[in-house]
């Protein structure tokens, strides 16, 4: 199989492997034409999926007519298939699927496997190889299990072992790295669910045999698929090299993140050999020691694990120690130690000084904020930094919190004072304040709701929102509509990533290039 991308340039032997999942087959022969437009190597042509299927005539339209190298699976509703009928009849039409010239069959470890191999006599093609496979819907077993699993699936006669588990967590994967970085025979490892999405992608570092990437978003074979458009465009999965350098953002949610489209496109831009991913974290602790090898290298923190993200590193810089939070987080490469570091504030108080600096023409040498008050919504880790940024500018600072013994808390290491959240709306003791939110109130999916009451806003003359996931919140919106200045959480997120660039590259930040794809992934 020619294994050459449009460029030539191909630094694994990965495929990524389309499921072609239709009612028809003319409907299949479509879906494989737009696989391959797509740029995938191989199509898996889930027969079950076909009305009337008639094993003859319709494997022969879609081996024969197929623009990519085929892999024939019928799987059964007892291994999380379609088909629900007589096994002699699914194990005889993928004999006639090896013998009309298919790449690839799966066959199931579960029932059939030996049954299969006995079933065919040692007919089977030169050309054509035999998948063995395993599902597990519930979990992912102990290294051992995998292991055990996999010899068994190698007594079978598999030509290509094939193991897909489930996440439970995050750290699922590692199990499955370790499984097939080892294996001296092709192996398909991969963990379903959206804990499981990196085993996917770093099936290329750890050479599985194929990964499969979906037509459209969506529409998937199995839970967490990403599409092959995402492997190839967001995270160039052929240029995935063994020793390239896992970097990603720890958080929960995470699957509004643009990070992996800014950083993947800033890293492939300067030629660095990094990778970055959506990392779904349930334990920051366990994420930690699971993946604990010099190649994870580098992290961003974002809502709920900024607090534990400073617990599990070896050095913390003074000012996320003083906020007790961080945002980004570096494996030195001599030792290994874990740096971290805050550089919310300096993302979100620069932008902030931005706008009132262009509205208020103070000398350069004295910040904007000096003097003025700096209301902060929210006591966590992207609140801690805020009131810490404009306390060290000189702005008074109020801290606003649903807990009101978290906004105490926080008040008294700035020297500020602390009201309830519920009491914000009718507190203005002064015309013009500062405005920050750093609460979650108003992210996707819940857009419509907002943390402040509008008729509140037109005592502030400048509103700011962390959030960044919609552009333009409800609160942004309305303070807008109230006459205040506003400043998008996206201006926070550029500055620091520029920062964070630098800080996971050593290299300087293409700060045109990550403007431009924040601008396109709004």
């Amino acid at each position: 199989m020619d294994l050459q991308s449009a460029d030539g340039v191909r630094r694994n032997s990965t495929l990524i492997c389309a499921p072609i999942m239709a009612e028809s087959v003319d409907q299949m022969l479509v879906q494989m034409k737009r696989a391959k437009e797509l740029g995938a190597d191989l199509a898996e042509v889930r027969v079950d999926f076909l009305k009337n299927f008639s094993p003859r005539n319709d494997l022969e339209a879609l081996i024969k007519q197929c623009p990519l190298p085929t892999l024939i699976t019928y799987r059964p509703k007892w291994e999380g298939g379609q088909y629900d009928g007589d096994e002699d009849k699914r194990q005889k039409a993928l004999q006639i699927a090896m013998e009309l010239g298919a790449d690839f069959i799966d066959i199931e470890l579960k029932k059939v496997a030996q049954e299969f191999y006995n079933f065919i006599q040692g007919k089977k093609p030169e050309k054509v190889k035999i998948i063995v496979s395993s599902h597990n819907y519930e979990c992912t077993p102990s290294i051992e299990e995998i292991g055990d699993l996999v010899a068994r699936i190698q007594a079978a006669g598999a030509d290509i072992v094939k193991v897909a588990t489930t996440a439970i967590d995050i750290t699922d994967n590692a199990r499955m790295f370790h499984i097939i970085v080892n294996l001296q025979v092709p192996m398909i490892g991969l963990v379903m669910g959206e804990r499981g999405l990196m085993s996917r992608v770093l099936a290329a570092k750890y050479g599985g045999f194929l990964t499969f990437g979906s037509i459209e978003a969506g529409v998937v074979s199995a839970p967490g698929q990403p599409t092959v458009k995402d492997l190839l465009e967001l995270y160039n999965l052929r240029e995935i090299e063994a020793d390239i350098k896992v970097h990603g953002v720890i958080g929960n949610p995470i699957g509004h993140s643009k990070s992996p489209h800014l950083y993947n496109a800033a890293f492939k831009s300067v030629g660095f050999n990094g990778i970055y991913l959506p990392l779904l974290v349930d334990s920051v602790a366990n994420y930690i020691s699971a993946y604990s090898s010099p190649d994870f290298a580098g992290y961003s923190y974002t809502i709920p694990h900024k607090e534990d993200g400073l617990k599990c590193c070896d050095e913390v810089d003074p000012i996320a120690k003083e906020i007790g939070a961080i945002s980004c987080m570096i494996r030195r490469p001599g030792d290994g130690k874990l740096e971290g570091y805050n550089v919310d504030y300096l993302g979100a108080i620069a932008a902030i000084e931005e706008a009132l600096g262009a509205s208020n023409g103070a000398p350069a040498s004295v910040s904007p904020l000096a003097g003025k008050l700096f209301v902060v919504m929210g006591a966590g880790g992207a609140g801690k930094a805020l009131a810490y940024g404009a306390h060290k500018k000189g702005a008074r600072v109020v801290v606003a919190n649903r807990t009101y013994g978290k906004a105490k808390a926080l008040a008294g290491k700035v020297g500020g004072q602390a009201i309830p959240l519920a009491k914000l709306k009718d507190f203005h003791p002064e015309e013009g304040m500062i405005l920050a939110n750093t609460t979650s109130v108003g992210m996707k999916p819940r857009i419509e709701d907002t943390p402040l009451a509008k008729e509140a806003l037109k005592h502030y003359a400048l509103v700011f929102d962390a959030i960044y996931t919609p552009k333009l919140t409800t609160l942004l919106r309305e303070a807008q509509e109230a006459g205040s200045t506003i400043v998008y959480g996206t201006e926070m997120f550029i500055n620091q990533a520029f920062v964070q660039f630098e800080r996971f590259t050593g290299l300087p930040a293409p700060k045109q290039l990550i403007r431009d794809v924040l601008a396109r992934n709004a």
